[in-house]
């Protein structure tokens, strides 16, 4: 599964290594690791990471992101990691360079690049870049396990989403052989300050259902400009506040931004991957996101979200 692309690392002295925009902790770990990886196994090689800021996860060793010319992609590989569409990458020069290969495990929307390692069955991209290190024989670090460590934890909810398989425990196992923190990491990870947890406690009171007991928080963006939060904690970090509410099996947290309204489905029990599709989205079976452009349209989807408890 993984020969071509290894033969394309070889292949190309520069190689730039891009990933979804708003990255989470899988995103940014696969993007890191990797670069670790190819560095240490091929010294010689130019290796750039680039796109958006690296936001809540700046903690992570390594995440400022490379400023680079336009003119070095034309004779380099690009890899495209943990994106199953075209308009999810974060800086599209990727499309520009001499060759591309991407490495994801969401569920398949579209082709992306002329290489492509696609496997569900990882919880995690940093999985899926775990496992193409060791079935290639490729020395693993410090530092690109720690990174991988992070994308893993952070992708299976502490090992805890159905996701985690026997796998999982392996892949995770290669990589403490190498010597990194752990508590550093859940620390910076998982630590909050008192404001975090107040903030927290407003959104636990913003829960709402719908008739079949779907939760949803729905955020104005006058409601984000009091909080003085930014997106990326009450996006994707708030949507967790409704995980674990007896009876309830699909929650949803939608944000107002500039860009249109954020959301973020998850469910216990049901696929909710088809209807994030529907809205221009995508992901996982049990966790995916859409952007949408306003809140009718939001209501929509959140309609077809109790639809879907009924079937």
């Amino acid at each position: 599964m993984f020969q071509e692309l290894l033969e394309k690392i070889k292949k190309y002295q520069t190689v730039i290594i891009h990933r979804h925009k708003n990255p989470d902790g899988d995103a940014l770990g696969s993007q890191l690791g990797l670069k670790c990886i190819i560095k240490e196994n091929f010294p010689e090689k130019n290796v750039y990471i680039v796109g958006d800021s690296a936001g809540h996860y700046s903690f992570m060793d390594g995440s400022v992101m490379d400023e680079i010319a336009d003119e070095t992609y034309a004779d380099a590989l690009a890899i495209v990691l943990d994106t199953s569409a075209k308009h999810l990458i974060s800086d599209d020069r990727y499309a520009t360079a001499k060759a591309t290969a991407r490495m994801d495990h969401h569920i398949f929307v579209e082709k992306i690049c002329d290489t492509e390692v696609v496997d569900t069955s990882f919880e995690s991209c940093c999985g899926l870049v775990t496992a193409f290190a060791l079935q290639c024989g490729l020395r693993l670090c410090p530092c690109c396990a720690k990174a991988l460590y992070t994308g893993m934890i952070t992708d299976s909810g502490r090992f805890r989403y159905d996701s985690t398989s026997a796998q999982t425990f392996r892949l995770a196992a290669a990589l403490m052989e190498q010597k990194f923190d752990l508590n550093d990491i859940y620390r910076k990870l998982y630590a909050d300050d008192f404001a975090k947890l107040r903030l927290r406690a407003q959104f636990v009171l913003k829960i709402r259902f719908t008739d079949c007991n779907v939760a949803y928080i729905y955020t104005t963006k006058e409601e984000m400009a009091e909080l003085g939060a930014d997106t990326f904690t009450v996006s994707r970090g708030m949507v967790s506040t409704m995980s674990d509410i007896k009876g309830v099996d699909i929650w949803v947290n939608f944000t107002e931004t500039e860009q249109g309204v954020l959301c973020e489905l998850r469910s216990s029990k049901y696929n909710i991957n088809p209807i994030a599709v529907k809205y221009g989205g995508g992901g996982h079976a049990k966790a995916s996101g859409a952007t949408v452009a306003s809140k009718e349209i939001a209501m929509q989807m959140l309609s077809d979200l109790d639809a879907m408890t009924k079937e």
